[in-house]
C-alpha cells in the first residue's frame, strides 16, 4: 500500500468521476481534478468535509475530459478558488468548444467554468508543500499534464497510466486517420513516465499503487495490443462510451439504443472507420459484449449500468 505524505489526501471516486487529490498548505489547501458534472454537489460536500475549515486556493487539471473537469464551476462557485487548466486546452475551455472537449460526441455533459491561469509541461509548481514537475502526458488526451515529485518518487498520472492500463487513446481515433498520432504519443508517454524515479503513483481512477513495474507492463502489453489492431480500441471506446452513458443515465429502453448511438458523432465516426455495422448490429454487439463483461443487464428490455 503506498504511504502518501501527511500533506496529501486522496479522495477515491468511483465512476463517472476522476480521483480528487487534495493538497494541505496550512490554513489553505489545493486540488487537482473536480469530477464529474452530475456529482458535483457531492464533490463540494465531500472536499468541506476534507477541507476541515481550510481555505482552498487552487484547482489544477491534469486534462480537459468531462470527469476530470466537470465539478470545475461547481468547485470554484463553493470554494472562490483559482483555476489552473494545461496550456494546450485554455483557448478551448474559454470558448467551451462541446466539440472540441468531447462533451457532444460522447454525449457527456459539463459545466462551463472561467480559469484564471495555465500550467505547461516543465513548469514546477508547489503543492502541499512539495515540488511537482508538470509533464506533458498525449495520448488519451493530446494536451494531458501528469505531475511528478522526485524526492517523495511519486507521480500523480491522470488517466496516462492506471493500475491496469490507460485512459481510451481517443485521439487515435479522432479526425481524419493520416492525422491519427495517439497511439504513437501515447507509447512516448510510457516511455517518458517509465524513466522516472517512481515508487508510487496516484491514478486519474483506481486507488494509488505500488506495483509500479508491473503497471508498466499491462500498460505495454494493452498498447501494443491496440498498434497491432486499432479496431480492437474502436471496439474498446465504444464500450466505454456506452458503459459511462449508461452510468449516468442509469437505464436506457434497448430499443432505442441504435438511435441513441447513432446519435453520438463519434460513435458515428468511429462505426463508420472501422466496423462498417448498421446501428442495430452495433447496438446488439455492444450489449452482448456489456452483459458478458457484466457492465450491463437487460430488465424487461430495460438496458441498467451495474
Amino acid at each position: 500500500k503506498l504511504m502518501l505524505p501527511d500533506s496529501l489526501r486522496v479522495l477515491e471516486r468511483g465512476w463517472l468521476s476522476s480521483n480528487n487529490i487534495v493538497f494541505f498548505e496550512g490554513e489553505q489547501a489545493a486540488l487537482i481534478d473536480s469530477g464529474y458534472v452530475t456529482h458535483a454537489a457531492q464533490t463540494v460536500a465531500l472536499l468541506e468535509h476534507t477541507l476541515a475549515g481550510r481555505r482552498l486556493t487552487r484547482l489544477l487539471n491534469t486534462h480537459s475530459h468531462s470527469d476530470h473537469i466537470g465539478g470545475n464551476a461547481a468547485v470554484t462557485e463553493a470554494f472562490g478558488c483559482q483555476v489552473i487548466v494545461p496550456q494546450g486546452i485554455d483557448a478551448t475551455i474559454a470558448e467551451w468548444d462541446e466539440e472540441a472537449l468531447l462533451l457532444s460526441p460522447l454525449g457527456q455533459s459539463g459545466a462551463r467554468f472561467r480559469h484564471d491561469a495555465t500550467i505547461a509541461a516543465g513548469d514546477e509548481v508547489e503543492l502541499g508543500g512539495l515540488n511537482w514537475r508538470a509533464i506533458a502526458v498525449p495520448g488519451h488526451d493530446m494536451d494531458a499534464l501528469a505531475f511528478h515529485n522526485p524526492e517523495r518518487r511519486l507521480l500523480i498520472s491522470g488517466d496516462a497510466l492506471w493500475r491496469n492500463g490507460f485512459g481510451v487513446i481517443f485521439s487515435e481515433l479522432l479526425g481524419h486517420p493520416e492525422d491519427a498520432g495517439g497511439l504513437k504519443a501515447a507509447r512516448e508517454t510510457l516511455d517518458v513516465l517509465a524513466r522516472l524515479p517512481i515508487d508510487g503513483v496516484i491514478p486519474g481512477h483506481g486507488a494509488p499503487f505500488v506495483e509500479v513495474a508491473d503497471a508498466f507492463e499491462r500498460a505495454y502489453q494493452r498498447l501494443a495490443t491496440f498498434e497491432q489492431n486499432v479496431e480492437l480500441l474502436a471496439r474498446h471506446a465504444l464500450r466505454v462510451i456506452l458503459a459511462f452513458a449508461l452510468l449516468e443515465r442509469r437505464q436506457l429502453p434497448r430499443a432505442d439504443l441504435p438511435d441513441f448511438l447513432a446519435s453520438l458523432s463519434f460513435c458515428r465516426s468511429v462505426n463508420a472507420r472501422y466496423l462498417n455495422h448498421s446501428n442495430g448490429v452495433l447496438a446488439q454487439w455492444l450489449v452482448r459484449d456489456l452483459m458478458r463483461a457484466g457492465t450491463l443487464r437487460d430488465v424487461d428490455g430495460m438496458l441498467l449500468a451495474v
